[in-house]
């Protein structure tokens, strides 16, 4: 009897432990540099809707390092950002590891995730045009900021920025180098104040008749015309229009976007939980909570938007490859001090 109620015990306590290490594992480790506000109630759907735990550790700076201190017993098992550079950056320090998942290359189209999937876009972010509403305006390329007609009526937050280090990087893609440096120069020669500030502060010198256009992101502009009646904020949202810019380049259809992107990190403990959310957070329902909640754009077609954003109408996105955007970020950067972009 003893040894029988030993061996119950023992066969207890074992499958005591195994559930605890299902339990356990019942959980996935997410590291972001994003806004707690804007992926918060993605997670808390998914964490809802899956029963897996999500823990999440929002770093601000240094997120390779971090990761790349912790080594082997990082328990990092998702790595998310925004900018494409920095997911590329991600991939380069052999952080991450790649993914196969019919459900993530179902979802997201092949210019919008690695080859090997070894990163993927969950939400783009379309670099627009901001244009006071009253004004007879109705299409407007990125070639046009540099037109001399808008001499002294041009907006923009700083060159060095990189939503804007990848919109010149892609105009490099496209047409090289000499070109891009002299429609840079074009663009500073039109500038109506400083390139400084944030993207709602080209709305807001709009408003205050500082400048005629602008470049910024689309998805300011919801947070705005969605913001408190009255508020500065919506008035600046009310007192603009936006147009999607495409590049003059012959094999430039679309307009330029950054994305939001995930990657699997290279030694996570919970790598089935881990791509159980990347799969989360292409479906329809994550996608039309970026869109509606966030005001980004969806990287899965035909999720419902955010009635602000479907109003700027279709967009059709430049076919370039991120990959290739990325290759000429550090030319980016060295033209905007080469021209003074930011002086």
């Amino acid at each position: 009897m003893t040894k029988l109620f030993q061996q119950l015990c023992f066969a207890g306590l074992a499958g005591l432990a195994s559930i605890s290490a299902a339990q356990a594992a019942n959980e996935v480790n997410l590291y972001t540099t994003r806004e707690p506000g804007l992926i918060t109630p993605l997670l808390e759907a998914f964490q809802q809707d899956t029963g897996v735990k999500v823990n999440t550790v929002f770093v601000k700076d240094g997120l390779i390092e971090r990761v790349k201190t912790e080594g082997d017993k990082s328990p990092a098992d998702v790595l998310m950002t925004v900018d494409i550079g920095n997911l590329l950056d991600l991939v380069e320090a052999g952080v991450t590891q790649p993914v196969k998942s019919e459900a993530l290359e179902t979802a997201i189209p092949a210019n919008l995730r690695g080859t090997d999937g070894d990163w993927f876009s969950l939400s783009l972010r379309d670099r627009v045009a901001y244009v006071d509403k009253d004004l007879d305006i109705t299409s407007i390329t990125y070639e046009d900021f540099a037109d001399p007609k808008y001499k002294g009526k041009v907006c923009i937050r700083s060159g060095q920025h990189p939503y804007n280090t990848a919109l010149i990087a892609a105009k490099i893609a496209h047409d090289g180098v000499e070109a891009t440096e002299a429609w840079l120069q074009g663009v500073k020669a039109n500038l109506g104040r400083k390139a400084a500030g944030g993207d709602r502060d080209v709305a807001r010198d709009i408003l205050g008749a500082i400048c005629d256009v602008g470049i910024a992101n689309a998805y300011y502009v919801g947070r705005m015309k969605n913001a408190e009646p009255g508020s500065d904020a919506y008035k600046w949202g009310e007192g603009i229009k936006v147009l999607r810019p495409t590049f003059s380049s012959e094999n430039s259809k679309g307009t330029h976007v950054n994305i939001s992107g995930a990657a699997l990190a290279a030694h996570s403990p919970n790598k089935e939980q881990a791509i159980q959310l990347l799969e989360y957070l292409v479906s329809d329902k994550a996608q039309s909570m970026y869109a509606k909640a966030n005001y980004e754009y969806p990287v899965k077609k035909g999720v419902e938007l955010d009635p602000v954003v479907a109003s700027f109408g279709e967009l059709i996105i430049d076919p370039l490859p991120l990959t290739e955007i990325a290759k000429h970020r550090k030319q980016a950067s060295e033209l905007v001090d080469k021209v003074g972009f930011d002086n």
